[in-house]
């Protein structure tokens, strides 16, 4: 097995996206790499990122080609089989050929690695578990269910996970609370490392009046489109603005791909709003998407309330605050605990609540400019991701106490001290 004397090494898995473009994983891996741990990443191909194996930023990445992009339940246990196999397999090869690894640093969903997990511990590697989402909550949102099989196994293979986990990394203290009250865990070993953009990745640029298409404002939708996220209340929203309104000085900028965005598309076309409505898909250059952003006026998270939504951090919030965008989001509590007053809370579901939440945003050129600002202060000041790298690196330095060379170093250093 590769060994690299004093460094400390991670393997980094994910299976839903792949980095670069998961940003959360990607500043991640790219700090630590930065804080000198050699890092190695297995991830899937998607997105335009189809390259099997390639260096960026000091961070190794290999990558493996899945087949299924799950919508149905058998599907998903498909693809969840698969992607378990392709990720032990490049494991294996990592881990005994390459460059060897200490830390094994898993993000969900799924919580289907649990097996790998306690098969490295066997070889004294520890085990980090990024608990990023609510599969349970998840599901249930997905498919309108909270009993059942497909519930009873992810409750159990959850709580697998965090008994496989040594330290666990929440996005929040609603993941944290989850992780000890449903997980057992330890505070102590639970680190909360929040989503949110690095200062340093994103830029604001003059507003471009192209997006707008001929309009005087732009409002903007930020996300995957999935079934749970509910952006048919975003699409019928519009119709509400241009038919109880009269409203016809908007546009309506809808960005990112996913498995729902085909029937969101046909949502606009139905409600008869298509031509207000521009869906952009997937988009992976940082430049464009910064442009767009820069360009808004008013930004919306319409994800309806459920057990998953009302207690995930919603990257996409504390993006359009780093761009100064008064938002109009749903009344959620991890939703309030981000945006604080760079927001106006509506009941989830309402449309008619969002659509005159925001008219009346696009009436109050003032009250925009102080959201705005409220909502940049709060992140450049509490939220960004450079406030959690330290929680970050702690959470890896208890995660090195625990694995073999860790241990080992520190039996080193007390002989050595005694002597």
């Amino acid at each position: 097995m590769s060994t690299s004397p004093g460094k400390r090494r991670v393997l980094y898995v994910l299976q839903n996206l792949p980095v670069p473009f998961d940003r959360r994983a990607w500043l991640q891996a790219s700090t630590l790499a930065k804080s000198g741990y050699e890092v190695s990443v297995i991830c899937p191909k998607a997105r335009g990122f189809n390259r099997s194996r390639e260096r960026l930023e000091d961070v190794e990445i290999h990558r493996y080609w899945s087949p299924i992009e799950a919508q149905a339940k058998l599907a998903f246990i498909a693809e969840f089989i698969w992607c378990f196999a392709a990720t032990f397999i490049l494991s294996l090869r990592i881990g005994l050929f390459g460059r060897g690894f200490d830390i094994l640093h898993v993000c969900n969903p799924p919580e289907t690695y649990w097996p790998m997990a306690w098969f490295w511990r066997l070889f004294g590697k520890s085990f980090i578990w990024d608990h990023r989402d609510l599969s349970p909550e998840l599901a249930e949102a997905k498919f309108g269910r909270s009993d059942g099989i497909l519930m009873k196994g992810l409750l159990l293979f959850e709580k697998l996970t965090f008994r496989a986990a040594q330290i666990v990394i929440s996005t929040n203290e609603s993941y944290k609370k989850i992780a000890v009250e449903r997980g057992g865990k330890s505070p102590e070993d639970v680190f909360i490392v929040r989503s949110a953009p690095a200062l340093s990745r994103f830029r604001a640029y003059d507003p471009d009046p192209e997006w707008k298409c001929g309009k005087p404002y732009l409002v903007l939708y930020l996300g995957e489109i999935c079934q749970q996220d509910g952006v048919e209340h975003l699409v019928r929203a519009v119709r509400v603005m241009r038919d109880r309104l009269g409203r016809s000085d908007f546009h309506c900028i809808l960005i990112g791909g996913g498995p729902h965005q085909p029937a969101v598309v046909a949502a606009a076309a139905a409600e008869g709003v298509a031509e207000l409505c521009t869906f952009t898909g997937t988009i992976s250059d940082d430049e464009k998407l910064c442009r767009i952003l820069s360009s808004a006026d008013v930004a919306v998270e319409p994800v309806p309330k459920n057990g998953w939504s009302d207690r995930s951090t919603a990257n996409k919030i504390v993006e359009y605050m780093f761009f100064g965008l008064p938002i109009v989001s749903s009344d959620l509590t991890e939703a309030r605990v981000s945006a604080g007053d760079a927001a106006l809370y509506v009941a989830p579901g309402d449309d008619g609540a969002m659509a005159d939440a925001i008219a009346s945003l696009l009436d109050d050129p003032d009250r925009r400019r102080k959201m705005g600002e409220r909502g940049r202060t709060r992140l450049h000041s509490e939220l960004a991701f450079e406030f959690s790298v330290p929680y970050l690196l702690a959470a890896y330095d208890a995660a090195w106490a625990r694995c073999g060379r860790g241990k080992a170093a520190r039996s080193a250093s007390y002989q050595a001290g005694a002597a």
